[in-house]
């Protein structure tokens, strides 16, 4: 869903006017959430020269490289995010810092193709989100990290996909009990049905998403987008195959079908019918 273009923007806050290290530090933690990760790395870089900042100053330099590499796949940034992630002492960080490093783990793992271990580590920085109690935002990131990196794993484990995808819907179903305008919850909710072959359901939560997606922080515009895109790519395509099993003709009748179907759902929630 957002992985792909979603910046995890660092849990812990800027402290309010610190000294000399400490300032590069909390200059690097504003520059990565604002997406200038090269200004990130250098502040970071002063801070590596306070022993006790040191390993802070490598995470946030850590997960600079990661991002950098998200937007170019330049393996140079990948290998230098491993080495900042693996010189890291992560008994010198506070509780939402080593919720940071599980993330920056798990990112690495899935920039790497590890999905299944990518998933696990996600798992872990979402667990240890919620002792420290993480913003919402955030935590909805690490979410779609989790549910993107299990999906790719199931994908290549086709023996194992659709245990992976019960498993998956049935967290995501305790999230949205959690936050139901998680909008990440709310897709992958979609997704996880379908991938293990329930089509009637991933239609219905298909529904309940777009009706739930009013609750998402925005309004749900993305969710919705997100949402459309699938029903109309890959649920109706597949139930329609599945519902006339005959001629080609026979199958696109069914699918204009649904298609119609759709469109007068969302007609009838917008009001427009």
């Amino acid at each position: 869903m957002l992985c792909s273009t979603v910046v995890l923007a660092l849990w812990l806050a800027a402290p309010a006017a610190p000294p000399a290290p400490a300032h590069a530090l909390a200059r690097a933690r504003d520059a990565y959430n604002e997406e200038q990760y090269d200004t990130a790395i250098a502040e970071a870089t002063a801070a590596l020269s306070s022993p006790a900042l040191a390993d802070a100053a490598r995470l946030v330099i850590a997960r600079a490289h990661l991002e950098r590499y998200r937007q170019s796949a330049e393996p140079a940034d990948l290998h230098q995010a491993r080495g900042a992630l693996r010189a890291i002492d992560a008994s010198r960080l506070g509780g939402r810092d080593q919720a940071e490093l599980l993330v920056g783990l798990g990112e690495w793992l899935f920039f790497a193709e590890r999905f299944g271990a990518s998933a696990e580590l996600f798992a872990n920085a979402l667990a240890r989100g919620d002792q420290v109690g993480v913003p919402r935002p955030a935590r909805a990131r690490v979410l779609d990290w989790w549910a993107s990196a299990t999906d790719r794993y199931a994908q290549r484990t086709p023996e194992r996909r659709d245990a992976l995808y019960t498993a998956m819907l049935e967290r995501l179903e305790a999230e949205l009990q959690r936050d139901p305008g998680s909008a990440a919850a709310n897709y992958w909710a979609v997704v996880a049905a379908r991938g293990f072959g329930d089509l009637d359901r991933a239609w219905q939560s298909a529904m309940a998403g777009w009706v739930r997606a009013g609750l998402a922080p925005d309004r749900g515009a993305m969710l919705r987008a997100d949402i459309d895109r699938f029903v109309l790519t890959a649920i109706i395509p597949e139930r329609a195959r599945a519902a006339a099993r005959g001629t080609q003709n026979e199958q696109q009748a069914a699918a204009d079908a649904m298609v119609t179907e759709w469109e007068r759902f969302k007609a009838d929630w917008d009001g427009e019918s």
